[in-house]
């Protein structure tokens, strides 16, 4: 299934959806939580709000949040306000929060979803995946992969390289138009995902592919906050 005929995008007529309700299990640094940990002087779940906010179609912006850091949460409130973020409760999975989160979005005509631990995002991909998912109805950036690929046989199969040329690795923002991801989550009986543009697969509608750039690396151990440090500082630089 396509999604529907497009129409020029207003300004604030995307909204965004940041989950950020998850534990942080692999990423040990010291009891805390990667979206909160310090990034170039900023939290890095505010490095992630303001690449969004550079974009004039981007108007509401929901992040979910476990209760238990809500106090966190809401110690910035001036400046949530100030960026036109609301909060709402996340749920214990991941789609659980985006869900939660759908339902404050309104008649946005697209629904942009990006992980609160991707500060670096470029702001050329954000446009781009936005137009592509605006003509078609869902688009997800991803990046080529680069390694070489193998498939483990197991002890008496040995070992299968794997073509690379068309596997990319998912980024975010994952954009779709709001309908779309209505009619996916509506179908979704609870089966487990790995993001939203696989739930939204499953409902029968196609993803297009936005090349992306790999700087926009997600925050998963406290090593790649030195890495997204230097990246940072390459382009100040």
């Amino acid at each position: 299934m396509d999604g529907m005929s497009h129409q020029p995008l207003t300004p604030g007529s995307v909204a965004a959806i940041l989950p950020a309700a998850g534990r942080s299990s692999r990423f040990k640094n010291a009891g805390e939580k990667k979206v909160f940990a310090m990034l170039a002087g900023r939290p890095v779940w505010q490095h992630a709000v303001l690449a969004l906010r550079r974009r004039p179609e981007i108007g509401l912006i929901v992040i979910a949040i476990a209760n238990e850091d809500r106090p966190q949460w809401e110690s910035h409130a001036a400046l949530l306000r100030e960026w036109g973020v609301t909060l709402c409760d996340g749920g214990a999975e991941r789609m659980d929060s985006v869900r939660s989160a759908l339902a404050l979005v309104g008649d946005a005509r697209l629904v942009a979803i990006h992980d609160a631990a991707r500060p670096l995002v470029p702001d050329a991909d954000i446009a781009s995946v936005i137009a592509v998912a605006n003509q078609t109805g869902a688009a997800c950036l991803a990046a080529p992969v680069r390694g070489t690929l193998k498939r483990d046989l197991g002890a008496e199969g040995g070992s299968q390289t794997v073509d690379r040329r068309a596997i990319f690795e998912a980024l975010t923002p994952q954009v779709f138009q709001t309908p779309i991801l209505r009619a996916a989550y509506e179908r979704w009986q609870g089966r487990a995902v790995t993001d939203d543009a696989q739930l939204v697969e499953r409902a029968g509608y196609r993803v297009r592919i936005v090349p992306g750039s790999a700087i926009n690396l997600k925050i998963t151990q406290p090593e790649d906050l030195e890495l997204a440090a230097a990246l940072m500082a390459k382009q100040v630089g």
